[in-house]
């Protein structure tokens, strides 16, 4: 059973997710605002987080950014409809997903299930002691543990599926349909831009950790590529 937390100040929302939730066979407990959200998110009984951007005390951007400063668990984020600038805010924060209000809670679960089921599949695809190395970078998928020429590389799991996805394919062109069902769980949407922010946060955390060059190139009309060094 996956334990999910709900951080949302919508009683009425968050008491439906809650009922559906448990019928699909999740462990769930509920937060009412950002600062209690926080707070339960970094206990480290969760395997995954749904956070609503709009609520008190401290809203769902700073309430990311306080999950994000000590720890990578994985992070669902609620938009008001077409409010693209909270869902550019939240990925480039962190988040692993969004998913637009009003939405319906076939949607959260399924979400959460694709986020939770990926990092299940990459738990056990690779033994400890053999990690995927590409130039600079080492990967442990099955610790979801990234270095980059040594050093601690911190990534959110969507981050970290889609690196990964990148590292295997290092030399070839990747689409954007396949990092998005490969590393997201899901298809392509149009007009989607989660890869874009995602993939640009990574490239910052390696620059961050002293590269002074970018090992994820974009291939016009192809999608990205992993430069081998």
């Amino acid at each position: 059973m996956s334990k999910v937390l709900l951080i949302d100040d919508d009683v009425e929302l968050v008491d439906m997710l809650k009922e559906y939730l448990e019928q699909e066979k999740f462990e769930v407990n509920v937060a009412y605002d950002g600062e209690a959200g926080a707070a339960e998110a970094l206990t480290g009984q969760y395997a995954i987080a749904v956070l609503d951007v709009m609520m008190p005390r401290l809203n769902g951007v700073d309430t990311l950014r306080r999950i994000r400063a000590k720890s990578s668990m994985p992070v669902v984020m609620l938009t008001a409809k077409g409010d693209d600038t909270d869902r550019i805010i939240g990925l480039e924060l962190g988040a692993d997903d969004y998913v637009p209000k009003p939405c319906s809670p076939r949607e959260i679960a399924a979400r959460i299930r694709a986020i939770l089921r990926r990092a299940s599949a990459e738990n056990n695809e690779q033994s400890p002691y053999s990690p995927l190395a590409v130039g600079a970078l080492s990967m442990w998928p099955e610790q979801r543990r990234a270095t980059w020429n040594g050093k601690p590389l911190e990534l959110t799991s969507s981050e970290f599926n889609l690196l990964e996805v990148l590292a295997r394919n290092a030399g070839k062109p990747v689409s954007k349909q396949h990092l998005s069902e490969q590393g997201l769980g899901r298809p392509l949407a149009r007009f989607d831009r989660n890869i874009d922010v995602h993939l640009s946060s990574i490239r910052q955390k390696i620059a961050a950790l002293g590269s002074d060059k970018s090992c994820i190139q974009t291939v016009y009309r192809l999608g990205y590529q992993f430069i081998k060094e």
